[in-house]
């Protein structure tokens, strides 16, 4: 990889070399060329003091081969070079701002250009200047980043020298054939990157073509697949210097490496990433000797990796096979050559010594920096990967890795990132498995829930780490003291470590890179200092430290934007961190004070889960320094008094969770300025009034409204049905009274089947590993689970009236409860509309008539509650009506039909003789009755005959039996005389009672 760096740096610097002229000798410009730059300046357009400002007609800039991105020829001074590319900006104290504007033909008279860059100008809607075409001494062109649009234009064919060409990252740039590009014999790269390419089926013709191209980048150009890739192999007759080759994000299929195995003795970086590979990975990779570069990852390559594959390459010094479906274990083979060479070694004196010397410098001859296995389901245990001293980058995650973590992984002096994290790693690691990673900056051994980390308490790292990973290991049940060693990490994470401990003191002087703080799901306790508590004195001492408490806490919590302290036992007030903080979750602790983040001080903080602590007293008054918070959560207190009219103040916000404290009074008229809001919750208080109007006319982003157990009055607002997000909404368990408005079947998402909610999005969730990767830390996520459930709930109310018909218009409710109110009326029939609901109670009313048959038609009825009502008539025939209990039918007196034992009218037994049908059936009919009788009474003497003998026949004939009947008699008669001797006087105090 470094190899072709330098080989291409060397190209593009010396070969191409473009320098800014200032500084140079003094060379006469040509009075044409000047003109012509001057023409394409006014078509360009930058802001003051940018790279053009250099150009132009006053006396100081009449040498064009002077200003800023022009080269002149030292001897013709022929103006061969034009540089407007990024490189060039902020020389001289040029603005870096990039250009915009038009494509200007003046570039025409620039006919001795061999060196032109236009990279990242934005040619809005312009496309691709055919008059390029004309510039024949061309080596080097770049129209990168450009935004051309349109056909790929053929006169770029007439540029015979060019040896670079990029139109890169033009995504509406079509390049429909490589024919073209067949005239450019001289080419050395090509890179068409993320272009459109869907038609260019010549591309792999054409590239056989290239005598001198060594470099081709396809990525992602939605490239057509070789359809017979034999064909082109025979083409291949002068092309073989290619040696790097990135197809990466394309659709293709296996018969790539067909045509790829062909250049297997140059190839030396191939990036196949993200092309929808399947089957087994080829195991022609053998074959490729020179190959330094691989890249394999997201496909759906299968089985194991080969035996003899890349990481036996001497050559190779990056391989990444991550995100695909590779199973089995890493193959053992270059390691057991290597045992077997050290035994054999081992076997005899001193040729045996010189042997082990040359076979153990065969082992470690291995260049490998970079290994990703990520994501797949590789098993075994860890490699030896001692032999691979050049490790800087290992990446095992998400496997099925077990065994004990080697300490020899502690030897790889220039390891930098180690990541085996989601795998099923058990044993000890100690401080042994560290001892020589001075390099090291981002550990992540998180989600193996067996491993323990037993570091001594005194011992001092020798890296400072920027990620820190552990969660779910076993680091307690102490606080690792080591971790105070480390000053500048970005993340840490020891969730879920099983620390039942308080934290050292100095821990909270955080470096002000910190980025991620977690530490959920221990058992943490303390209280958390606050700087103003560290301060005693007069209040002129106090005066004099306040200069320098701002510069402290820049240096102490400084960009801090997520902290996670949550399901832990801190308790005391709140703690106020720093002004960068964004998230702070502090979800199941035992806080108990609230006031120190209303204290006047603007805070950024975009998210605050407070809920489940031991919060008393008033919500504080001072919202208005919260202005971006965007999810406030206190449910699951005890705080107590009105809603606060400084929570207007909190335009932003768009989740609100006061659930289950003792707030009391009215929803504050000032909600009606939190536009934003999607989720509001203030189940569980004792709030009181009217629902407020507002909540349907200013809140049109509502997606949940659960005003559950309190206590409102008056009547459902019909604003409410405005409310076209609406998803869930629950009024139950309140005084709401009067009728329900017909409009609620309106409400547009509750008639959509599915789920259309929009997702809050919070900017402190994306955390980007050192792979590229990026990690989600979301703590708001267990609201959009309920969205998908689309409910009305206005039970143990007292509303009156029909349920209205238009309510059967919502298609998409999963669930309906109108139960316990003052409903009358008839079940609407058109309620089987609701073929979604799974849930449906409208007991405890006053419902007459009958059951809708249409109501059998829902057919992911779970639950079903019509009891306590004066339903009548047959229970429709359904297999749900059916399947359930028939308690959900009491208190109906009226209703018959199963699964209630009532039969209905007509369902009596049919009588035995038909009284209609026509003579012949009726005598067949008798005839059977005949035949019947006859069998009937011949059986009832045959049993009477039977059963008289066969018990008084016995007592006749047999004495000894006669004489044990009787004694069996005697002896139940006096059983039964005692009994009530003994119990009589009882018994008959029961009777009388």
């Amino acid at each position: 990889m470094l190899l072709v760096f330098l080989v291409l740096l060397i190209f593009l610097t010396g070969t191409l070399g473009l320098n800014s002229g200032v500084g140079g000798p003094k060379i006469r410009c040509k009075e044409v060329e000047k003109q012509a730059l001057l023409k394409i300046k006014e078509n360009l357009h930058e802001l003051k003091g940018g790279v053009l400002s250099s150009w132009g007609e006053e006396e100081e800039k009449e040498e064009c081969c002077e200003w800023i991105g022009i080269q002149c020829d030292n001897e013709s001074g022929h103006i061969i070079g034009l540089d407007l590319s990024p490189s060039t900006f902020g020389k001289d104290g040029s603005n870096n701002t990039p250009l915009g504007g038009n494509f200007s033909s003046s570039i025409v008279h620039l006919q001795y250009l061999n060196y032109l860059d236009l990279s990242t100008i934005k040619f809005y809607e312009n496309p691709v200047p055919s008059f390029i075409g004309t510039l024949r001494k061309l080596k080097y062109l770049n129209l990168s980043y450009t935004s051309i649009i349109g056909e790929m234009t053929p006169q770029f064919g007439n540029l015979s020298s060019l040896e670079y060409l990029d139109l890169s990252n033009n995504y509406e740039l079509e390049i429909n054939n490589l024919g073209w590009v067949s005239h450019i014999s001289s080419l050395r790269l090509l890179h068409l990157s993320s272009t459109t390419m869907s038609l260019a089926h010549d591309w792999a013709h054409v590239v056989n073509n290239l005598p001198y191209l060594t470099n081709l980048n396809l990525s992602a150009c939605d490239l057509p697949n070789l359809v017979h890739p034999s064909s082109y192999l025979s083409l291949v007759n002068s092309s073989k210097i290619l040696t790097v080759v990135d197809l990466s994000r394309n659709l293709l299929s296996n018969s790539i490496f067909q045509w790829l195995f062909n250049y297997k003795s140059r190839l030396v970086y191939l990036d196949l990433s993200d092309c929808q590979l399947g089957s087994f990975i080829p195991e022609a990779f053998k074959h490729m000797a020179a190959l330094a570069y691989l890249d394999l990852s997201h496909n759906q390559f299968e089985g194991s990796i080969p035996e003899a594959f890349g990481l036996n390459k001497a050559s190779l010094e990056y391989l990444d096979l991550s995100y695909n479906i590779l199973e089995g274990e890493i193959p053992k083979s270059i390691w057991e050559i290597c045992k077997l060479r050290n035994f054999r070694a081992n076997s005899n004196n001193l040729s045996g010594q010189l042997q082990l010397a040359e076979s153990s410098s065969k082992c470690a001859h291995f260049s490998l920096e970079y290994l990703d296995l990520g994501w797949n389901r590789i098993t075994g245990s860890l490699p030896n990967f001692i032999l691979y001293p050049s490790l800087k980058e290992l990446q095992l995650f998400s496997n099925q890795f077990n065994g004990s973590v080697s300490e020899r992984i502690g030897q790889l002096s220039n390891l930098e990132i180690l990541n085996i994290a989601e795998n099923s790693m058990q044993g000890v690691v100690t401080e042994a498995h560290f001892s020589k990673l001075f390099n090291l900056y981002y550990l992540d051994l998180s989600s193996n829930s067996h491993l323990v980390l037993n570091i001594r308490p005194d011992w001092i790292p020798p890296f400072q780490l920027r990620y820190i990973r552990l969660g779910s290991c076993k680091l307690g049940p102490h606080f690792p003291k080591w971790l105070q060693s480390q000053k500048n990490y970005v993340e840490l994470n020891i969730s879920y470590s099983g620390i039942s401990d308080s934290v050292p003191s100095g821990f909270w002087n955080l470096s002000s890179v910190v980025r991620i703080l977690d530490l959920s799901n221990n058992e943490i306790r303390g209280t958390i200092p606050h700087v103003e508590q560290r301060i005693s004195g007069s209040s002129r001492e106090k005066q004099r430290f306040n200069g320098m408490y701002d510069k402290f806490l820049s240096m102490w919590l400084t960009n801090l934007t997520f902290i996670d302290l949550s399901s832990n036992q801190f308790e005391g007030s709140v703690p106020l961190f720093s002004i960068e903080v964004t998230a702070l979750n502090l979800f199941k602790n035992k806080f108990s004070e609230l006031n120190s983040l209303c204290n006047g001080t603007s805070l950024p903080l975009t998210f605050l889960d407070v809920s489940y602590n031991q919060l008393s007293g008033e919500l504080p008054n001072s919202w208005s320094n919260m202005e971006n918070l965007q999810v406030l959560n206190l449910a699951n207190n005890k705080l107590r008094g009105k809603i606060p009219t400084s929570i207007g103040f909190l335009t932003q916000i768009a989740s609100l969770n006061l659930d289950n404290n003792n707030l009391t009074g009215a929803l504050p008229s000032s909600l009606k300025d939190c536009t934003h809001l999607m989720i509001l919750e203030v189940e569980e208080n004792n709030l009181s009034g009217p629902i407020p109007a507002f909540l349907g006319k200013r809140l049109a982003d509502l997606v949940i409204l659960n005003l559950k157990s309190n206590h409102f009055d008056g009547s459902i607002p019909s604003q409410l049905c405005h409310l076209e997000n609406l998803h869930v909404l629950d009024l139950s368990s309140n005084n709401l009274a009067r009728s329900i408005p017909t409009c609620l079947g309106y409400i547009t998402a509750m008639r959509e089947i599915g789920s259309q909610v929009s997702t809050i999005m919070l900017p402190f969730y994306g955390s980007r590993t050192p792979a590229g990767v990026v990690t989600i830390f979301g703590f708001y996520n267990e609201k959009l689970s309920l969205v998908r459930r689309k409910n009305i709930d206005l039970s143990s109310n007292k509303l009156m009236g029909e349920i209205p018909r238009d309510i059967t218009e919502l298609t998409g409710l999963v669930s309906l409860n109108l139960s316990r109110n003052n409903l009358n009326g008839e079940i609407p029939e058109e309620i089987g509309q609701l073929l979604s609901l799974d849930a449906l109670d409208l007991s405890k009313n006053h419902l007459s008539g009958h059951i809708p048959s249409s109501l059998s038609q829902v057919d992911r009825l779970e639950t079903l509650d019509l009891s306590g009502n004066t339903l009548s008539g047959k229970i429709p025939t359904g297999h749900r009506l059916q399947a359930l209990d028939a308690a959900i039918y009491m208190g109906n007196p009226e209703l018959c039909g199963a699964p209630l034992p009532k039969k209905c009218p007509d369902e009596q037994e049919p009588t035995i003789a038909r009284a209609t049908g026509d003579g012949d059936h009726q005598e067949e009919d008798q005839d059977e009755l005949i035949v019947f009788s006859q069998g009937f009474y011949v059986s009832i003497g045959l049993g009477f005959v039977v059963g008289y003998w066969g018990v008084c026949g016995t007592l006749i004939f047999c004495k000894s039996c006669r004489y044990t009947y009787f004694n069996i008699l005697n002896d139940m008669g006096d059983w039964i005389y005692v009994v009530i001797a003994v119990h009589g006087e009882k018994l008959l105090r029961i009777i009388k009672s």
